[in-house]
């Protein structure tokens, strides 16, 4: 389970769930590449809008695991592909999640800029109850 940082103004889950299915790309952070190396098909993903939203939107599935981004020009920077799943009736502040344990210690809170992050089955069960 993972969540996928995006600003809204330049990809939004409401442009995700137009498109069905997109490339997810533009991850440089060697720690966010590693995190989509671990990516498998089926694997499920919340995407959270960066910038002055800050809040988990909606879920994703992985539908292509990690492979080089074609465009980058560069065999270390990776691309996964995705579809929506649904967007959350509710969007889930950081703030609100920063006031739940169980979101103590996750990189999310500690690595504010990683944009791509591990969630726990209860981090990802936390999102899913208050985001509806």
């Amino acid at each position: 389970m993972w969540l996928l940082k995006t600003e809204p103004s330049s990809y939004s889950y409401a442009d995700l769930a137009q498109d069905r299915q997109t490339r997810w790309n533009g991850v440089k952070n060697p720690a966010a590449l590693k995190n989509m190396r671990a990516m498998k098909v089926g694997d499920e993903a919340i995407i959270y809008h960066t910038g002055g939203e800050r809040a988990a939107v909606g879920i994703s599935r992985i539908i292509r695991a990690a492979y080089p981004d074609p465009d980058a020009g560069d065999v270390r920077r990776l691309v996964v592909d995705l579809e929506s799943v649904r967007a959350l009736r509710t969007p889930v502040a950081l703030a609100e999640l920063k006031k739940l344990p169980v979101f103590e210690g996750s990189p999310l809170l500690r690595q504010g800029r990683l944009s791509v992050v591990p969630l726990t089955r209860a981090q990802w069960s936390a999102i899913e109850q208050r985001g509806g």
